[in-house]
This record gives structure tokens, C-alpha cells and sequence, in this order.
């Protein structure tokens, strides 16, 4: 994927939203961020997808994220269309803001734009795009979706725990891990040092290879 990518610095542009004038690194702070695009509001698949987002608000705030959303159309339509999505999402407050980005200038630098999918005027529009932010205010991870395909707010929770936990512990997360599950030790931590950093202790397969380098803890 080209343009804005994993190791990236986000650009610290600044838009209008639905809860006034926003500078990115100022919104960011010292916190976690999960910024995402949608095409367009008053659709179905957004319109989901962003009560889903307001339903899982909390969970992200008790991770220490906070949430932006971005969309080509303009504030006033913006707040017009939350009410739609707290009328679909019973009990869910959109408590995150929606950036404006009519000019198209900002879904460009976030490497936001769909490269099929175009307005009635022949207009590019935002990609189903999503990006984590680490507090250094750099890409962590991205996700990319066509227009079709709604994303599952679960696995944005699950890459998401499984980021921090690797940022503060030297582990890696291994194939359908899930939140509470064992993890692997990194390769680079030798088993002297894996012993000092894991007193829980850790298990490590035997292999064909008898390499030891599949070493299982729970973090």
C-alpha cells in the first residue's frame, strides 16, 4: 500500500469536526489513537459501523485510545448523521469526533482514498481505512477495506491489546491469539534474559529442529 504506511509519522494536519477545530498530534497527546475513514455518511455500512464504534468507546478509552473518525462530507452533515447512528445503536453516544474533509486533502495524506469507489461528481472517496497511532504519534498497524466489507470492531480490539502488550513486553502475539491466551517470547531475547523477564515462567516446544525458539508465557 503506498503513501502512509507502519513506522510512518501521521501527518499532524488540522481539519474541522464535530467538536470544533482539530489538530491531530494536539488531539493524540501522549494516548493511543485509532483514526479511521468511511466514504460517505447517510449509508448503511458506515452508519454500523460507527455505532459500533460509539458501543465499544469505552472499551478503547479503558485502553487509554482515542477515536477520530474522518469523512469527506462536511460537519453540518457530520451532526446531521449522528443522530441516524444513535437511533440505529440504542444507547450508544457518538462521543468521538467526525473530521470534515470536503476538499479531499486530507483523506490523500492518510492514504485514505479508494481507488474505485467515486462520488456522483467523479470524486475519489475515502477508503473503509483505518490506522492505529502509537503515542509517539506513529503507524502502528493499518487496515484497509473495499466499500462492501464493514470492518469487525473485535479484531480492532484484539490487534489492538496485542500491540500494547508487545510495546511493553518483548512477546509477539501468534496466529488467532485472543486477549488472555498464551503468547510467544521474542527471538531476540535469549533465555537468560527470557528467565529475568518472565519469573512467571514459560514453556518451550520441542521442535524437530530442537531450536528453542517457540517459547509460550502468558503476559
Amino acid at each position: 500500500m503506498p503513501g502512509l504506511t507502519i513506522g510512518d509519522t501521521i501527518p499532524n494536519l488540522e481539519a474541522e469536526s464535530t467538536i470544533g477545530r482539530i489538530k491531530l498530534h494536539d488531539y493524540i497527546g501522549n494516548s493511543w489513537a485509532i483514526v479511521f475513514s468511511h466514504p460517505g455518511d447517510f449509508t448503511p455500512v458506515c452508519t454500523t459501523e460507527l455505532g459500533k464504534m460509539a458501543e465499544y468507546s469505552k472499551v478503547f478509552k479503558e485502553k487509554g485510545v482515542k477515536l477520530l473518525g474522518l469523512s469527506c462530507d462536511d460537519v453540518s452533515s457530520h451532526l446531521e448523521w449522528i443522530k441516524d447512528i444513535e437511533a440505529y445503536s440504542a444507547g450508544c453516544k457518538v462521543d468521538y469526533p467526525i473530521m470534515a474533509d470536503p476538499k479531499r486533502e486530507i483523506i490523500k495524506q492518510l492514504n485514505m482514498v479508494d481507488p474505485e469507489e467515486k462520488d456522483s461528481s467523479g470524486n475519489n472517496l475515502p477508503s473503509r481505512a483505518l490506522h492505529i497511532v502509537g503515542p509517539d504519534k506513529k503507524v502502528v498497524l493499518s487496515f484497509l477495506y473495499p466499500a462492501t466489507t464493514g470492518r469487525n470492531m473485535d479484531e480492532v480490539v484484539r490487534v489492538l491489546e496485542s500491540l500494547q502488550k508487545a510495546k511493553k513486553h518483548k512477546i509477539a502475539t501468534p496466529a488467532n491469539w485472543k486477549p488472555g491466551e498464551d503468547v510467544v517470547i521474542s527471538p531476540g531475547v535469549s533465555q537468560e534474559e527470557a528467565k529475568k523477564m518472565f519469573p512467571q515462567g514459560y514453556k518451550t516446544k520441542d521442535l524437530p529442529s530442537k531450536k528453542e525458539y517457540l517459547r509460550f508465557t502468558n503476559v
